[in-house]
């Protein structure tokens, strides 16, 4: 009887696919890089099971190109890459990675709205141009970070680990969700609606799934109720934030400055926010520790081993699937 075969879409660990050899066909691109949806479903024609990372599409048309297919084991914890509605149709199982890359996000969310308060980016640039030949009391002056007004849009997992670690700044945080958690779960933070946080806040930080509902929440309208002074860092998926709208903002000094590692369109990023002097722009790495990539791995492949050994995936995003509900 044949093995079923698990198809990895790109490049994880030497040694992250050991778990599946003993009970697999493992089939592995050579290619470190994604693949267009006609090439997906010629590499992985006949497979069961398809590892994709979150910067692999895998839309409706890989997924009824491949009919085989049971599931899709994702290395994220965003997986709006994924068809979920055409998965569902397929009765295919969509699993994420949750939990593991928390702490790390949260740190990248810091990393980026401390250097952009504080105009490291434009700081560093400037010095390694030449430029710096004297100090003075004016130079380069930032927000503080300490004591200022926190706003956090999304108050899952990674929300709640930025809020936690505001406390060692000594700042009040503001948090906006679908709905207000129980104050054992908010870490001191206070429900606000989004105009009100948007208006109070001097630093926003978005950390929301991506989807329909939440495109381009904020934009030109949102950007117009923020402070002057006020910092804003998407840690959350591009496509949450109106990345032109911001620049022409940044450009206009209608904010002071942002930080942000998501893109619409990534890895294209807008020419005006490349142009903008106040965005400090990182390429999505927010999970980039080797802690945090090594356990998102993991994860993805231990959801295919459940498969495998006739279990419900530990992860399993859409599990209306196992019952045709």
């Amino acid at each position: 009887m044949s093995r079923p075969v698990v198809a990895i879409t790109r490049r994880l660990f030497p040694d992250s696919d050991q778990p599946l050899q003993s009970r697999a066909e493992v089939r592995l691109n050579p290619a470190d890089t994604p693949l267009v949806p006609a090439r997906m479903v010629e590499y992985a024609a006949g497979c069961q099971a398809l590892v994709a990372t979150a910067g692999c599409q895998v839309p409706a048309e890989v997924i009824e190109g491949l009919p085989g297919l049971k599931l899709i084991a994702n290395v994220g914890v965003g997986y709006n890459n994924i068809d979920v509605a055409a998965a569902n149709r397929a009765g295919v199982m969509v699993t994420n990675t949750p939990d593991v890359l928390t702490e790390a996000t949260a740190d990248m969310a810091w990393a980026l709205l401390l250097g952009a308060a504080r105009r490291t980016g434009e700081s560093e640039r400037w010095l390694r141009d030449g430029k710096w030949n004297v100090w003075g009391m004016g130079l380069w002056l930032g927000a503080d970070v300490h004591g200022a007004t926190l706003g956090i849009i999304g108050m899952g997992r990674i929300g709640r680990a930025i809020a936690r670690r505001a406390s060692g700044f000594g700042m009040q945080v503001l948090y906006h969700n679908r709905r207000e958690l129980p104050a054992e779960e908010s870490q001191g933070a206070r429900w606000v609606g989004k105009e009100e946080l948007l208006r109070s806040a001097d630093h926003v930080v978005l950390v929301v799934p991506y989807s329909p509902a939440t495109h381009h929440i904020v934009g030109a309208p949102e950007l117009a109720l923020m402070k002057p002074t006020a910092v804003l860092v998407n840690i959350g998926r591009g496509g949450l934030v109106d990345d032109r709208a911001l620049a022409q903002a940044l450009q206009e000094g209608r904010i002071a400055a942002a930080g942000l590692d998501v893109f619409e369109g990534e890895p294209k990023v807008a020419p005006e926010l490349l142009a903008a002097p106040n965005a400090l722009l990182t390429p999505h790495i927010g999970s980039a520790t080797s802690s945090a990539r090594r356990a998102m791995a993991d994860l993805a492949i231990a959801n295919v081993v459940d498969w495998l050994d006739g279990k419900r995936p530990r992860t399993l995003v859409n599990p209306e699937v196992l019952t045709g509900a």
